[in-house]
């Protein structure tokens, strides 16, 4: 069973930086992709961003230039660098991995990222 173990959560001033980790420590299987989403405080769950096997990243229009997101297929480890971070950066961070057979999506248990000063 794949079981996605997520850290380096926490809280940052503005214009801090903080890096999330997720490393499956289950069965591993193939990968398509490997991401992250958030849930704001009162808001609905969005896409921060993802790399995809073939090496292409996309990200929330609200990221870019600021959060880059890795994956190593190797080792399962996706991971988040977040420079120069906003409050409305707090949320709750979800990492995720989809399997490349099947498409199949398995998510981390979140982190929480509170940025305030």
């Amino acid at each position: 069973q794949v079981q996605l173990v997520e850290s380096g959560g926490g809280l940052a001033y503005p214009g801090g930086s903080l890096t999330l980790s997720c490393v499956n420590n289950g069965t591993r299987f193939r990968l398509n992709a490997m991401g992250w989403y958030r849930r704001a405080p009162g808001k609905g769950r969005s896409l921060v961003g993802v790399v995809e096997a073939n090496g292409e990243t996309d990200y929330a229009d609200s990221v870019k230039g600021r959060f880059t997101v890795s994956g190593d297929g190797a080792t399962h480890t996706a991971t988040l660098q977040m420079n120069n971070l906003k409050p409305e950066d707090t949320a709750v961070y979800y990492c995720y991995q989809q399997t490349f057979y099947g498409r199949n999506t398995f998510w981390g248990q979140g982190t929480q990222v509170t940025v305030s000063s």
